[in-house]
């Protein structure tokens, strides 16, 4: 599976977090995103329920946490956390509404979700195969059922990202050109701010 500064930087943009913020990075696997989440002032702790990946995670080094817990039942106290992220992990998750219920309980300011999106170029040349196998590929209808029982009401914005998923010289420079907006792009960033 494919992961880039490209969709860092949207969901950086997205979630705007302090410095020193607390953030939740909820499916973290071997920590990739906590550790650029962390490398731009964050206080990160990251949770996996597999224990393989959160050793690959350890093994990095770094001032993070690292914790084996589920999504769908998070450890932690209500408010605990100023944000939490989930970034391409939620799409390896059967019960998605209730991950996204916890990270809201358990974040004070918001949350950025990184999903795989069904209406994109990737999802026709990649799913069911490779990292893919096994994904669940979503929609911007998929976040709204997610999110309408959440309290208080979220703010949402939704932008996307890597529409010419091929990664050569001229799809990274057509990024930059094309509206984020667009919703065929591989990559749904997701913010939802109280």
């Amino acid at each position: 599976m494919w992961i880039g500064n490209t969709e860092f930087s949207l969901l950086q943009s997205l979630l705007r977090p302090a410095p020193g913020a607390l953030l939740l990075d909820v499916g973290c696997g071997t920590g990739w995103f906590s550790r650029r989440f962390a490398a731009h002032g964050l206080q990160v702790t990251g949770i996996d329920p597999d224990p393989a990946v959160l050793a690959v995670a350890r093994s990095q080094g770094g001032e993070l946490h690292w914790i084996k817990a589920s999504a769908t039942t998070l450890p932690f106290a209500d408010n605990r956390f100023d944000y939490s992220a989930a970034v391409t992990s939620l799409c390896f998750i059967n019960e998605v509404q209730q991950a996204v219920q916890e990270m809201w309980r358990v974040s004070r300011h918001g949350m950025v979700l990184g999903l795989l999106n069904r209406h994109s170029l990737l999802y026709r040349q990649k799913h069911g195969s490779g990292g893919y196998t096994g994904a669940r590929w979503d929609t911007a209808r998929d976040v709204g059922k997610w999110i309408r029982d959440l309290q208080p009401e979220p703010r949402v914005r939704m932008r996307y990202c890597i529409f010419l998923p091929g990664g050569g010289r001229l799809s990274m420079m057509a990024e930059y050109v094309i509206p984020q907006r667009l919703p065929v792009g591989s990559f749904l960033a997701v913010a939802l701010t109280a």
